[in-house]
């Protein structure tokens, strides 16, 4: 982990700057070439149809998808285009490999897209089989002020500002942690083109098969 890493609670770890200008320009040009194969959408809650204030897509194996009838759930396709997902950027898979220190490679990562008037309610990432692997953040645009709590719904919370650049990583007893974003902080950076935040989430989705035969 590197030196400026800060340790918010144990197992959630904050990176700040962990990626410089030109490494941000270059993984906003990735997520661009991304969102023009696999584009924006918008996903809605279960059974209420209610519409999420942000826009999201995909990249990798899986994609993290959401609507009134199936519910949330990780799909090999795009909802709207039923295309496979495009390949996760490479920046985004050598940050996993730096920050994680995890065996497996991730097989979903989630592009949000935040205008200024887009939040996230507090939630936990529990919809991947293998909930052993940690969860990587990684921030571009407009900075955000993100909170978080502890494994159960309610209680004490507090809360961050992540700037474009930063990464956040939750492992270990923070893996299920309640977290959420509370408000944008419009033109507070100029790297997306008219404004915004893209948050990058890498996830692995299921669990890695042992290569070792059973036993005859």
């Amino acid at each position: 982990m590197p030196a400026k890493a800060h340790r918010l609670e144990h197992g959630l770890i904050h990176v700040p700057a962990y990626l410089d200008a030109a490494e941000q320009r270059a993984l906003c040009a990735e997520i661009t070439a991304a969102i023009a194969a696999a584009p924006l959408y918008v996903p809605c809650m279960p059974k209420t149809g209610k519409s999420f204030s942000v826009r999201m897509t995909n990249c990798g194996i899986y994609g993290w998808v959401s609507d009134r009838d199936g519910g949330y759930r990780y799909q090999s396709t795009h909802p709207q285009t039923h295309r496979p997902w495009p390949p996760i950027p490479s920046l985004a898979l050598r940050a996993w490999n730096e920050l994680t220190h995890y065996a497996s490679a991730p097989e979903a990562c989630l592009i949000n897209f935040y205008d200024a008037a887009a939040r996230m309610g507090l939630h936990q990432d529990r919809d991947e089989d293998d909930l052993a692997a940690p969860v990587l953040s990684l921030s571009l645009g407009d900075s955000c002020i993100f909170r978080w709590g502890g494994t159960t719904r309610g209680g004490k919370t507090r809360a961050v500002e992540l700037v474009s650049g930063d990464a956040v990583l939750l492992a270990g007893p923070a893996r299920l942690a309640f977290h959420g974003v509370s408000r944008i902080l419009p033109a507070s950076s100029d790297l997306v083109p008219g404004g915004g935040r893209f948050n990058l989430t890498l996830r692995r989705v299921t669990k890695e098969q042992s290569s070792i035969p059973p036993p005859s």
